[in-house]
């Protein structure tokens, strides 16, 4: 069972309260505590989609960034078992540590891509737009040059 539900690249957080019988959740990844509720899934969805469009009127008003910023850098705690089949893996690819995972979540994120891309077509979506050019062959470890600038993808989907 999934636990988030997506709007406007806005991820919230669900829970059901069997004493209340009420769902509930938050929006995830902004510096504020905002939340929502709802006693049936419809409620829950439109209390979701009313509490992102309120936080994102609220942050234009405040001349605000919605979104919560990343400075890039977070712990990962691992079994000793992983963190040395980590640290071998990097260090027979002439890489870092730090570029071993960077390297592995970036592949991971676009396996993960590629999957979603699979089940909107198996659901009749004609067209993906949007997607960064990925037929270049990359460069890896030391050789690789650092990106200034992240890229933002906008998914746009066309039924057929």
């Amino acid at each position: 069972m999934k636990n988030t539900i997506t709007y406007k690249s806005f991820i919230g957080s669900l829970q059901f309260s069997q004493s209340d019988k009420t769902f509930f959740g938050k929006i995830e990844g902004v510096n504020d505590l905002v939340t929502f509720e709802g006693k049936s899934v419809d409620e829950l969805i439109k209390a979701f989609h009313d509490a992102v469009d309120d936080y994102l009127y609220i942050c234009k008003l405040k001349k605000k960034e919605p979104h919560k910023s990343f400075k890039g850098s977070f712990n990962v705690r691992v079994n000793p078992e992983i963190h040395a089949r980590a640290y071998h893996s990097a260090k027979s690819l002439n890489l870092s540590l730090n570029q071993f995972v960077r390297e592995s979540i970036e592949k991971n994120l676009a396996e993960g891509l590629k999957n979603k891309v699979g089940l909107l077509r198996s659901e009749g979506v004609k067209k993906i737009s949007g997607f960064p050019n990925r037929d270049k062959p990359r460069k890896f470890g030391n050789q690789r040059k650092k990106s200034k600038k992240e890229n933002v993808n906008i998914i746009k989907y066309e039924k057929r």
